[in-house]
């Protein structure tokens, strides 16, 4: 097999890696957002930022912040779709759409939330992780009864 080849299929398997790193992520968030599952996938000095949530770096931060999600949601139904993943060599980039259900526990507030993810993978011992996981605008945020017709957030 001749070495571009070689190359093509690695970046290939890369990113069907990359798109099975980030069906776990979704998973995790709705394993109830599992703290202990959540710091498998990062790097040890990985970073979850999330606008108008906070910025959490590091295991004890992520754990505390997905310690702090399990308190607000008891439901969350995590879709993503549209990935758009470049590979370069043991550093990689992706974009992802999400939609999603989410039941907050106070006042059993049902919404509708829309955004999309901005993330940096690095390659660890062989195994594609997470390093920084951004959440950014636009979005939408809506009460699952009034839906997004008025306004995207609600």
């Amino acid at each position: 097999m001749s070495e571009e080849l070689l190359q093509r299929v690695q970046r290939l398997e890369d990113i069907e890696a990359i798109k099975q790193l980030k069906a776990l992520y979704c998973e995790i968030c709705d394993d109830d957002h599992n703290p202990d599952r959540i710091v498998t996938i990062f790097t040890e000095d990985g970073i979850w930022e999330g606008k108008g949530i906070g910025t959490a770096t590091g295991h004890a931060e992520i754990r505390s912040l997905f310690e702090n999600f399990q308190k607000m949601m008891s439901f969350s139904q995590h879709m993503t779709m549209n990935p758009r993943i470049e590979v370069n060599g043991d550093q990689a980039s992706g974009t992802w759409y999400f939609f999603g259900p989410f039941t907050f526990r106070e006042n059993n507030q049902a919404k509708w939330q829309a955004t999309r993810y901005h993330e940096q993978y690095q390659r660890v011992d062989g195994n594609w992780k997470i390093r920084h996981l951004k959440i950014a605008p636009p979005g939408m945020s809506v009460a699952y009864e009034t839906g997004w017709g008025e306004s995207r957030y609600n």
